[in-house]
């Protein structure tokens, strides 16, 4: 818990430090990487937590935010959508520290937390990215692609 916490740190640092600066795009990919560490870290544990419990819901809210951290990662030209991905995570990351900082309730009373404004967002900006843009980077494998069927299928496993 209190390693994602100063992760949550971190990534807020992060997005507040290459905010306005359409040079430092490719450091959204360690964005996607150190959100990915709260999302293993949730996944792991919720292994042994009730259906309902906060942390499936963490985990899923992450894999969300990785997603759109790797793909904003390889925005070529677009320093307007560039910027609308940066405030958007940073509002997603900012609602990811609510969400840790409540995990002990109900999923149901988290869901209460995400902002529909913010679920609108995330849904038009994901639909501006093409099915071609990976939701992975570097890794040597495969690109694993995420489209925006199964980001409306995370959000409907949240709940949203």
């Amino acid at each position: 818990m209190s390693e994602s916490k100063s992760l949550i740190e971190e990534l807020i640092e992060l997005l507040e430090s290459i905010e306005g600066d359409f040079s430092q795009v490719q450091k959204l990919a360690d964005y996607g990487n150190n959100v990915d560490r709260i999302m293993g870290g949730a996944k792991s544990l919720a292994l042994m937590a009730p259906p309902d419990h906060a942390l499936h819901m963490i985990a899923d809210y992450a894999a969300i935010c990785k997603a759109v951290g790797y793909k904003a990662s390889q925005i070529k030209g677009n320093e307007q959508f560039f910027d609308i991905c940066v405030a958007l995570l940073l509002d997603a990351t900012e609602t990811l520290e609510t969400l840790l900082g409540r995990i002990h309730q109900e999923g149901r009373m988290l869901r209460e937390t995400i902002p529909q404004a913010f679920i609108e967002r995330l849904r038009w900006v994901s639909s501006q990215f093409s099915e071609s843009v990976s939701i992975s980077v570097g890794t040597g494998a495969a690109p694993a692609k995420m489209n925006q069927s199964e980001i409306d299928d995370l959000l409907k496993k949240l709940g949203l």
